[in-house]
């Protein structure tokens, strides 16, 4: 199965511990984590479900590429990280 980490910067907001998640892509990873963590969904996703712009997420050491439709692939071997993004200058 695939493991999904969440930074601490997240966290902070909303407890959400790593996990394993059996799913083929990332928009599947995260319905999978919203089904146990409901108030995470509107942190991480945007009101037409695409990835909110202060999120960074990683699969296999990669930038998803896929932030609207979240199609990004994953194996059982994957990792996700979700992290907040820097910004300002």
């Amino acid at each position: 199965m695939a493991h999904i980490f969440f930074a601490a910067s997240i966290q902070r907001h909303i407890a959400t511990p790593e996990r394993e998640i059996d799913a083929r892509t990332l928009g599947e990873g995260l319905e999978a984590v919203f089904a146990a963590q409901p108030r995470l969904r509107g942190y991480i996703l945007d009101d037409q479900g695409s990835l909110r712009r202060h999120l960074a997420v990683f699969v296999d050491g990669r930038p998803v590429r896929d932030r609207q439709h979240l199609s990004d692939a994953l194996v059982d071997e994957s990792r996700v990280y979700v992290i907040q993004a820097l910004s300002g200058g």
